[in-house]
Parts: C-alpha cells; sequence; structure tokens
C-alpha cells in the first residue's frame, strides 16, 4: 500500500508523488443554473433535476419543452445539451442554462 506523500519511483528520470483522498471531499459542489449559484451535492445530475432547479414548477407534460445546455463541465463531458433522460458529471463551478418554451 502507497501511503500519502510518499515516493515512488516508476520510470526515471522523474519521482511520481500520488496522494489520497475521500471521494465526497470536494462536495458539495457549487453550480450556476441560469445564472444562480445552487449547492449541489453530487457527483451527477440528470436533466430532470436541472429542469426542476431552474423551474420549481417543473412539470413533464406536452405543452412545455426544456432546454438544457451546460459548460465548464469535467473532462467527460465539458459541454453540450441535455435531452429528457440524460445524466452527466457534475463539476464544481458548472454551468446550466435552462429554458422553457411552450408549445403553443
Amino acid at each position: 500500500m502507497i501511503e500519502n506523500h510518499e515516493e515512488v519511483d516508476l520510470a526515471r528520470p522523474g519521482i511520481e508523488r500520488f496522494y489520497s483522498k475521500k471521494q465526497d471531499d470536494h462536495l458539495p459542489f457549487i453550480i450556476y443554473v441560469n445564472g444562480r449559484e445552487k449547492p449541489w451535492n453530487h457527483r451527477k445530475i440528470s436533466y430532470e433535476q436541472v429542469a426542476k432547479i431552474a423551474f420549481p414548477n417543473y412539470a413533464e407534460n406536452s405543452q412545455t419543452v426544456y432546454t438544457v445546455t451546460f459548460t465548464d463541465g469535467p473532462g467527460q463531458n465539458p459541454e453540450g445539451s441535455m435531452v429528457k433522460g440524460d445524466v452527466v458529471f457534475v463539476k464544481n463551478k458548472m454551468k446550466f442554462n435552462v429554458t422553457a418554451t411552450n408549445k403553443s
């Protein structure tokens, strides 16, 4: 077992340094939804969860469509858009924009 801050030489030249940390060391995250700072306590977030943060009266119906985009995400998903059923990894200070459109 490699202890915290123990030096291990894996290849020459140079010495690699390892450290360990609990997976939840950086929780809660701060995310921004429509420009508003929100705490988030999970490593992932779903389309529905983002929509509910942006619109507390979020309702799944055929009359309203929610558009979710994000930026400043982690390497797995640095930026993009989400549709119903999608889940993305979260990074501290990640930004989400959510708009609601009525199909009238």
